[in-house]
């Protein structure tokens, strides 16, 4: 059975993650059930079917862009809100026992999906991450994610790229 991405529960195994940052071990471990209950994050867990093992997670959030730190061609074809809604992913993370096997791509096309379809409900002209490092920023690029003016590791993929990659799937 494929594994499948689900909202963290009680019933999921998060002493045994691991996925080598600290921060992001910490947060899943310590502090992630505490903003699901307070609604400030909406962690997600990927996990087989039959194992209760996290083999990794991401978090969404409401969030909110400055039309000026969209490059002018995205921002001139947007009403001149000073601030646009967004979603975030707030963190996107793989066990290191699961590394290097698509998996960090499953749980991207996953937030990106529950994303646009909360758009439809709850407007929000983009999906945000703020990568950690460089590579990480490599990883979102590869998904065709852009950089904010002004930030380097602030990316962004407007919900009409979104909309239409979901479209012809």
């Amino acid at each position: 059975m494929p594994p499948i991405v689900e909202p963290l529960g009680s019933e999921h195994d998060r002493a045994a993650f691991s996925c080598g940052v600290e921060e992001l071990d910490r947060y899943l471990k310590q502090q992630a059930s505490q903003d699901a209950r307070n609604r400030v994050a909406a962690p997600f867990v990927l996990r087989a079917a039959d194992s209760p093992r996290i083999m990794g997670y991401y978090t969404l959030s409401a969030a909110t862009i400055e039309l000026g730190e969209l490059p002018s061609d995205v921002a001139r074809r947007l009403p001149r809100y000073p601030l646009l809604p967004a979603v975030l992913i707030g963190r996107l993370a793989v066990d290191r026992e699961f590394a290097g096997q698509s998996w960090g791509k499953v749980l991207l096309v996953d937030a990106l999906r529950r994303s646009v379809a909360q758009s439809r409900q709850i407007a929000a002209t983009a999906v945000v991450v703020d990568a950690k490092d460089v590579a990480a920023r490599g990883f979102y690029e590869r998904y065709g994610f852009q950089q904010l003016v002004e930030h380097q590791n602030r990316l962004f993929l407007p919900m009409k790229t979104i909309e239409q990659l979901f479209s012809v799937s």
